[in-house]
């Protein structure tokens, strides 16, 4: 589990749509189908429904989309602190 997989499942969430989160994270729509499938893998779990008109949170991606947002909230502070001691 990758801190940019964890950014792109919280995107796809937020959006409902692959390619609308791939334009918000400026990357390919295949490269955030990939995350999205290496997170599902890594967990053994869906995280999302996919239908034609979008990707909706399973019950199992509804739960760990918090924890998620934590670890890259986390990660932002730690950015963040660490640029302000090196100013």
């Amino acid at each position: 589990m990758e801190l940019y997989q964890l950014r792109t499942f919280a995107a796809v969430a937020d959006e409902g749509h692959l390619t609308r989160a791939a334009e918000r994270l400026h990357v390919s729509q295949p490269a955030v189908s990939g995350q999205i499938k290496a997170l599902e893998q890594e967990f053994d779990l869906r995280l999302f429904d996919r239908a034609s008109s979008g990707m909706a949170l399973t019950v199992a991606g509804r739960e760990l989309l918090p924890l998620a947002r934590q670890m890259i909230e986390a990660a932002d502070e730690l950015k963040r602190t660490a640029r302000r001691l090196s100013g």
